[in-house]
């Protein structure tokens, strides 16, 4: 039996709750996985007090593990711009700060390939007159954030999000 080949998407859309939570809402049943942590800033290890600062330069973001004949990366880039506003730099909502910019951050020159394609159509598409700020940067090290921030919203269903436009 061949083995199962799995993949990296790690977006930035906000509060990493929220986010975290649409994208199981949408694709759990076919198997992602994922888990929220920190990504892109420039501290070892950083943790929620540091992060939320805004000091760290770590976007919150979510990072899905995923099989690409289940679903790809595409569909996964696509509907990360479904579920946040792309052209607000450094806020989603009332989360404001360099911690909730909107990134995709790739894990390989395919991956970059794609994430441009999709911003450049969603840019045509959706923003006609307004700029789609979404930075796409090489993946660094993700940091896990804390246990309690994993899951979040299935495990405190009256948990504070975002309203997402899905």
């Amino acid at each position: 039996m061949p083995a199962i080949t799995t993949e990296k998407a790690t977006f930035a859309a906000g509060c990493f709750w929220g986010v975290e939570h649409i994208f199981n809402k949408h694709f759990k049943d076919i198997g992602i996985q994922t888990k929220v942590g920190y990504i892109g800033g420039e501290l070892d290890n950083p943790n929620y007090i540091q992060v939320k600062t805004g000091t760290t330069m770590h976007a919150e973001a979510c990072e899905i593990t995923f099989d690409p004949s289940k679903v790809s990366f595409e569909t996964l880039t696509e509907f990360f711009y479904k579920l946040h506003d792309p052209t607000t730099a450094n806020f989603q909502g009332p989360d404001v700060g360099t911690q909730y910019r909107s990134g995709i951050f790739y894990h390989n020159e395919q991956q970059k390939a794609i994430a441009e394609k999709v911003t450049k159509q969603v840019q045509e598409k959706h923003y006609p007159n307004a700029t789609i700020v979404t930075e796409i940067t090489p993946a660094t090290t993700f940091f896990n954030a804390e246990d309690y921030h994993q899951l979040y919203l299935e495990n405190n269903p009256e948990g504070y999000a975002v309203s997402f436009k899905i």
